[in-house]
């Protein structure tokens, strides 16, 4: 446990302590790490035609914009934040802010695919090393009374970025500011980031190193394998006319996933650190909860990534316009976040309810699409698939977290976030694939093929919900 490096007016959060004197202005510089991921999570499902159409490369380039970035963060948050423990809170984030800034200067100058997919492994990989240090130093900092108006932050933050990340993007490519095009997505977040670095430095609390916690580096190597070899094959296995090795990749995908299962076992037996406690997956509720974030973040992901392209595509809407008539969905959502707060006391069947209503505005969509659909006949219907989405996603963490023991906790939170990740790489990887296999023909059939495969992913997440258990636990622990 990493403890805070104090002074008598700057005392930890803790009973007994005085709370941190800058928790405030720290929250601030947290809640900044945090915009600038979010942001770029989502620019590049508005920006992706643009830069597909400057750089070159096949469609799957667009797809693996995202899913570069997903990946990586997947692969950084299952070490991200126990690297905090091990080396400190304050360092780490200021190795991931300073590392994000240079990925997001080298997607910036990227003159090829390649290059710009490297950059975004780069900052995916920092992300993930600054993002879970705010957790940990938010519990340091304030005392309990102040601690959910902390975590209450986020929930606008999160909803804003929703908005604002895809507007934001197809304003700067449609801008052209200074001849960038689409490099200022990028370049923006130089003086952002910069910024974050130089006030977290004066006001992140500083923090000592713990030698009670060991990196497990083999596992989260295994983890990343594992779901390298799922992501790549449905990504590059349309392009190749999806020859034998693309299935073979995805049935070694299981093995290794059985054998980091192993390893993890033998790890926690021989009294080592494993990266996911074992007994998690002994419990019903748990591994409910993993196939329902899996599921589900894929189908919301992979929706809006299809979405995007569709009004691009098909449409022939510019960034900023395909930006703007995806406001709908993230109105929506937002909305079903806070409705849920005033209906979580009904636990599972408000998940269960956000989903049938998620599936009901995917399917009118789909059956509002064509050639001179405009953006106002498409806002109901995305309304209400984002209301349903955030009747889902609102409750979600704190359900799945309800079937863990206390002592199980930090690790049953990374681990869903984690597959939050990793389920929204393997939904744009799944759902771009379907959309780009039937563009050779018409883009709206393209879209309506896909959003039934969305529909039946959301049919599917209402129907493991019922793995969870039936109510939040009211003291489990927050999940960014």
């Amino acid at each position: 446990m990493t403890t805070l490096d104090t002074r008598p007016a700057e005392a930890s959060g803790h009973a007994g302590a005085a709370p941190y004197k800058w928790r405030w202005p720290a929250l601030f510089v947290i809640l900044a790490g945090s915009v600038m991921e979010l942001l770029d999570a989502t620019v590049t499902s508005i920006a992706g035609p643009t830069m597909q159409a400057d750089l070159g490369g096949g469609t799957s380039m667009i797809q693996w914009l995202g899913v570069a970035y997903t990946l990586a963060m997947t692969a950084g948050l299952l070490t991200g934040g126990r690297l905090g423990d091990i080396v400190g809170r304050k360092r780490m984030f200021l190795i991931g802010a300073t590392g994000f800034v240079v990925g997001s200067l080298l997607c910036a100058v990227a003159v090829s695919p390649e290059t710009v997919i490297a950059a975004r492994v780069v900052q995916g990989l920092f992300g993930a090393a600054m993002v879970p240090q705010g957790l940990g130093m938010m519990k340091e900092m304030f005392p309990p009374k102040e601690l959910q108006s902390a975590f209450a932050a986020f929930g606008p933050i999160m909803g804003l970025s929703a908005i604002g990340g895809p507007i934001l993007a197809g304003w700067l490519v449609d801008a052209d500011f200074f001849g960038t095009g689409w490099r200022m997505i990028f370049l923006i977040n130089l003086p952002l980031g910069l910024v974050t670095v130089a006030a977290a430095m004066r006001f992140l609390p500083a923090t000592r190193r713990s030698g009670a916690v060991r990196l497990d580096l083999p596992g989260a190597l295994l983890a990343s394998l594992g779901s390298l070899l799922i992501v790549f094959p449905l990504v590059q296995g349309r392009e190749h006319g999806w020859p034998a090795w693309t299935f073979v990749m995805m049935a070694a995908s299981v093995a290794v996933f059985a054998f980091f299962g192993w390893y993890e076992s033998r790890r926690s037996r021989r009294g080592g650190d494993p990266l996911i406690a074992p007994s998690l997956f002994r419990k019903r509720a748990f591994i409910g909860g993993m196939f329902v974030g899996t599921i589900y973040f894929s189908a919301f992901t992979g929706f809006g990534l299809v979405f995007n392209l569709y009004t691009q595509l098909g449409l022939g809407y510019t960034p900023l316009k395909a930006g703007l008539a995806g406001v709908p969905l993230s109105a929506g959502m937002i909305v079903g976040m806070g409705v849920m707060q005033a209906v979580k006391r009904h636990g599972r069947k408000v998940l269960l309810a956000g989903a049938v209503i998620m599936a009901a505005g995917v399917v009118a969509l789909l059956l509002l699409l064509g050639p001179e659909t405009g953006p106002w006949r498409l806002a109901p219907a995305l309304l209400v698939t984002g209301l349903g989405s955030g009747l889902v996603m609102g409750p979600y963490f704190q359900i799945a977290l309800s079937g863990v023991d206390p002592h199980e906790t930090g690790s049953a939170s990374g681990t869903l976030t984690a597959l939050q990740q990793l389920g929204a790489a393997l939904g744009v990887a799944l759902l771009g694939t379907v959309f780009f296999g039937a563009l050779g023909g018409d883009p709206t059939v393209a879209a309506q093929h896909t959003f039934w495969v969305v529909a039946g992913m959301v049919a599917l997440t209402f129907l493991t919900g019922f793995l969870l258990p039936r109510y939040a636990r009211e003291d489990a622990e927050p999940v960014r």
